[in-house]
């Protein structure tokens, strides 16, 4: 029979804190987790059993998929692997959340902080979603964004005012497109990887070999802007992308305004 005092109770209960955390007081659950984040998985032999096999999809960032946390299990992987290998008993059973809860937050059953390097995003702290959707680039200041684009940019009555973008495709290779307001016409941005892009380990602060850094892709916008007459280089609209970081140069050479959207807001190049 069900009373509502007694549920009352039993809800009281359950929401007191402190609470031992699940990988605390369960140490054959916390194994398997800890296995499976540091990619050290052995059968019965010892033979090391390797992790899920998933197509890599970071495409723009290929040359890290060799790194630990790209063949490591995943908490949601975790998560969703307990209820396969263990379907009748409930007690191994645990969310990604509690899983990254345990590695953020020491004491909250105290998976090793050196296994958080495992993770895909590489982070040891973590970091609130809220926090990177109102973060701009660093590059950008307040009077180059699109609330101080001139009005006439908006109604697309003259031609002159641009709008671009970055394509990233297969083995970072990318190209750039510039789309004209009024008419639409678009002209395309060769970028052609660099000599050694993909052989050679990255050198820091050295060039992106890719062919989109920041260097390659003002320069390209500079030749294109040169091909162009003069009535028709009144603007430019970009999003937050970093391969536009040299864009205080651009401005320089060239003379063209440059905008740039919100952060987080692509959509404001309603090209």
């Amino acid at each position: 029979e069900y009373r509502a005092t007694v549920a009352q109770w039993k809800a009281e209960r359950a929401a007191m804190r402190p609470k031992t955390a699940k990988l605390a007081e369960n140490e054959r659950l916390r194994a398997y987790v800890e296995a499976r984040l540091a990619g050290a998985v052995a059968d019965a032999q010892g033979k090391p059993i390797p992790g899920p096999n998933v197509p890599w999809k970071g495409r723009r960032h290929g040359r890290r998929a060799d790194r630990r946390w790209g063949t490591c299990w995943s908490p949601e992987q975790i998560s969703r692997r307990l209820r396969i290998d263990f379907p009748q008993d409930e007690g191994m059973r645990i969310s990604h959340a509690a899983i990254y809860q345990a590695l953020y937050i020491q004491g909250r059953g105290a998976l090793r902080r050196e296994l958080s390097a495992c993770l895909r995003t590489g982070r040891a702290l973590r970091v609130p979603r809220a926090r990177t959707r109102q973060r701009g680039k660093h590059f950008i200041t307040p009077e180059v964004m699109i609330s101080q684009r001139p009005a006439e940019v908006a109604d697309r009555a003259v031609p002159g005012h641009w709008e671009g973008d970055l394509i990233i495709g297969l083995n970072s290779s990318a190209i750039g497109t510039w789309v004209e307001r009024t008419t639409r016409f678009t002209m395309l941005l060769h970028l052609p990887s660099m000599p050694g892009q993909g052989l050679n380990h990255r050198e820091k602060h050295g060039p992106a070999l890719a062919g989109h850094g920041a260097e390659a892709v003002r320069d390209a916008i500079a030749a294109k802007i040169a091909t162009l007459p003069e009535q028709l280089r009144k603007s430019l609209t970009w999003d937050q992308g970093a391969e536009m970081a040299q864009h205080v140069q651009l401005r320089i050479d060239t003379g063209l305004a440059i905008y740039f959207c919100d952060p987080q807001s692509p959509w404001q190049r309603g090209t």
